[in-house]
């Protein structure tokens, strides 16, 4: 019997291939003559945008022309929230792939017009306090006529000039006088576009829109996002007291604000102006009032000639069933 070698070969692995190559990403390419769509590497390899934003620029760049995609249009079709889809847009436009510009069309409508950049543009910074544009001071210059030429005053400078022939050249015994310089206080400097604007002054809620205040308040418990600021819910407080003011009450102003609303809620606080100004009810009418019948007092008891059964009656006599039957049954 042949010896048994204890480095023998060991049994292959079907399911594990061999390779020489380290790990990492093995390309399949296929052939693609229509319907694709080329992606730089400097979009597909940046550094700095995120993953989400990667992938809404190659879906952006292999739309038709004219094709929308604004945030609304984009949820739709993507499982990402609005929010992340806006994020997105936005570092496109911060690296230059994306620039959205306000235009306004033939009928006079503001439109907003996406245009997507295959190669990144140019995107200036903005320069921040230290880097501020100084404000440059006006001068204000003297008129034409008494300016001298620029090449005169060149060549005339540090040398004088000499006397024409037949003439002789008196030194002059005060200097010509110079144009009149008009000082201008410099002007504001403007406001830079990376500084917010102040806030409005906050007007005080009148103490009669208490109760309005609350309830406007406390909508964002029905709905999120009827979540409303606090400039907002004091400039609505009055038209939900002119609600209170008809009749109606707490629960009839929350349902008529948070019924059927729709899917996309872009601005709460002009929905529910709309709905306050538009859907308040008729005041109640005021409640008929029956006139009070006089007080009479009731008439005493009397006991009947004919049975002597007790009845009211303002006189002696007979009862109602007495005097209904008979006489001839009363008769002695």
């Amino acid at each position: 019997m042949a010896e048994k070698k204890p480095n023998s070969v060991p049994r292959r692995i079907h399911e594990v291939r061999r390779t020489d190559t380290p790990s990492g990403v093995t390309h399949v390419r296929a052939h693609q003559p229509d319907r694709f769509t080329v992606v730089g590497n400097h979009l597909a390899q940046h550094p700095m945008l995120s993953l989400t934003a990667i992938g809404l620029a190659a879906h952006i760049l292999s739309l038709p022309e004219g094709a929308p995609v604004d945030i609304r249009s984009l949820a739709e079709r993507f499982p990402e929230g609005r929010d992340r889809i806006a994020f997105a847009l936005r570092e496109l436009e911060t690296h230059g792939y994306l620039r959205r510009v306000r235009e306004r069309t033939e009928s006079g409508r503001i439109a907003t017009r996406t245009y997507a950049h295959h190669l990144p543009v140019h995107v200036p910074a903005v320069p921040g306090p230290a880097a501020a544009p100084r404000a440059r001071r006006p001068v204000s210059r003297p008129s034409r006529d008494a300016q001298t030429p620029p090449q005169e005053e060149d060549r005339g400078a540090g040398r004088a000039e000499p006397a024409p022939t037949g003439m002789t050249a008196v030194p002059s015994a005060t200097p010509a006088p110079e144009a009149p310089v008009v000082a201008v206080s410099p002007p504001p400097s403007p406001a830079r576009a990376d500084q917010p604007d102040p806030p409005p002054a906050e007007a005080t809620p009148h103490p009669r829109d208490d109760r309005a205040v609350a309830l406007l308040a406390g909508l964002r418990r029905c709905d999120d996002r009827l979540t409303l600021s606090r400039r907002d819910v004091y400039r609505l407080a009055p038209a939900v007291t002119a609600w209170f003011d008809v009749g109606a009450t707490a629960a009839t102003v929350i349902h008529t604000l948070t019924a059927g609303l729709p899917t996309a809620l872009e601005s709460p606080a002009a929905l529910i102006a709309y709905r306050l100004r538009n859907q308040i009810p008729l005041p109640l009418p005021e409640p008929t009032v029956l006139p009070a019948r006089p007080a009479t007092a009731p008439h005493p008891m009397r006991n009947c000639d004919g049975c002597d059964r007790g009845f009211r009656a303002p006189e002696p006599g007979r009862c109602r069933d007495c005097r209904a039957a008979p006489a001839t049954m009363y008769a002695a």
